[in-house]
């Protein structure tokens, strides 16, 4: 009788213990928060792949325009009639085609 009560008050411990709640914190903390992020990390990764000109775009700064073309890891936006720029593919953020409004 004895040595059943040393065993499961021996399990008890073992979930009450520091080092378990440290780990189940992590665990919960990867869950919630590591994972969904690296999920979004590849989604917008793929999208900044998949990249052609003529896509409406908005980029990390905020600026909108179209995606004239794409040179290595250079993008060139025209983000007023006639006017250019030079950005990193990098500070692409998301697709504005859909939503973006009618001209």
């Amino acid at each position: 009788m004895l040595l059943l009560e040393a065993q499961a008050g021996g399990a008890a411990s073992i979930f009450a213990s520091p080092i378990f709640m440290i780990i189940l914190m992590f665990v919960i903390m990867y869950f919630f928060m590591i994972r969904p992020q690296r999920k979004q990390q590849k989604a917008i990764e793929a999208f900044r792949n998949s990249l052609s000109a003529g896509q409406q775009v908005v980029t990390s700064g905020g600026v909108y325009g179209t995606v004239k073309e794409i040179n290595n890891n250079i993008v060139v936006l025209e983000i007023a009639p006639s006017v250019k720029i030079k950005i990193d593919k990098s500070s692409v953020y998301a697709d504005m085609s859909s939503t973006a409004p009618k001209q």
